[in-house]
């Protein structure tokens, strides 16, 4: 009897510590994911998607293409828990039908997400989108920003995704998702161009700032550089701590990660990343804190690198022969809580 009541406590008492804390407290996700080339099979003459047909140099089918929403899809059922994330972004998917189709012909189906979605000026016809929750969160508004050279012509590259939502307790979140231009043809020999990006997101941030007190905002994305670089730190201004003598600073949760997103060789770098103004840092209504920031490094996600020791990505493709796996990016995932 008395080990059968002890027993009992130290159930009674987990349980209390689990279920007693999730029902005083809301919780919602929001992943960012670089799913990797999301072509369909389809040839779109206006733009360079010739390689990713099923006559293209990766012999893309409907196989491969279904086979990878149903991988996605795993993905993001997984990437939180019990229940997935609220809030997606997304880059690198060719067009709405691609999201259309991960939502209808995987378990996806039952969460009731809608699309926000356009295409891009990118060369390639890759977009960033994002995915919600209907009945979740409620979307107040959104625009995409394009990207602008130092003349102030449209660069051909993808448009950042400015998107609004109202949560419980009233309280509304900005969110950006991103997907910089990439360091093909050198790191040096690019960084204009992100910093062009880096500028229309400061931009951005900057009217918000002006127009509402105390903003609540998550940046998330592909910037193509780490948090230590130019663009994130004197293009965007970000900083790694909060200064909690300065109003409005805008805060990298990745700048510490140990676990990079991508790896070339045997070298592992930050390239998604989650920012926040320090506004949601506060324990006020909706909040987070940086250990709530994380890369989703989950199994199957990740594969033994012979060559390179320790581990690898596992992706669609090992250069140009089909491997079957998700991404050649980890998706980065934020929890907010509000306590009741």
């Amino acid at each position: 009897m008395v080990r059968f009541l002890a027993c009992f406590l130290i159930f009674l008492f987990i349980n209390v510590e689990l279920f007693g804390q999730s029902q005083s407290t809301d919780v919602i996700h929001i992943l960012y994911y670089n799913v990797e080339n999301l072509f369909d099979t389809a040839n779109d003459p206006l733009t360079d998607d010739d390689e990713f047909l099923p006559e293209g140099g990766r012999r893309w089918n409907d196989y491969r293409f279904y086979q990878k929403l149903k991988q996605l899809s795993k993905v993001i059922l997984a990437s939180a828990g019990f229940e997935p994330p609220e809030i997606i972004g997304l880059c690198e998917v060719e067009n709405r039908d691609v999201l259309e189709k991960l939502l209808d012909a995987t378990p996806l189906k039952k969460y009731n997400y809608s699309i926000i979605h356009k295409d891009s000026p990118d060369e390639r016809g890759i977009d960033v989108a994002l995915l919600y929750r209907s009945g979740r969160v409620t979307p107040i508004g959104y625009q995409y920003l394009p990207i602008r050279d130092i003349k102030q012509r449209v660069m051909s590259t993808r448009e950042i995704l400015s998107a609004s939502f109202q949560l419980t307790g009233m309280d509304t979140i900005q969110v950006f998702i991103n997907h910089w231009p990439s360091r093909y043809g050198g790191q040096a020999e690019t960084e204009a161009e992100r910093m062009q990006a880096a500028k229309t997101l400061r931009q951005a941030i900057d009217a918000i700032q002006e127009e509402y007190l105390q903003p609540k905002m998550v940046v998330m994305g592909d910037f193509n550089d780490q948090p230590q670089n130019r663009s994130l730190t004197n293009g965007l201004k970000t900083v790694s701590q909060d200064d909690l003598t300065i109003d409005g600073e805008l805060i990298s949760l990745s700048s510490g990660w140990k676990q990079g997103t991508i790896k070339y060789r045997q070298t592992w770098t930050v390239f998604d990343q989650i920012l926040v103004s320090d506004q949601l840092l506060k324990v006020q209504g909706w909040h987070t804190r940086p250990e709530f920031a994380r890369p989703v490094a989950l199994p199957f996600l990740l594969e033994a690198d012979p060559k390179f020791k320790g581990q690898k990505l596992n992706r669609t493709y090992v250069g140009f022969k089909y491997h079957g796996g998700f991404s050649d990016h980890l998706p980065v995932l934020l929890k907010l809580e509000q306590a009741n």
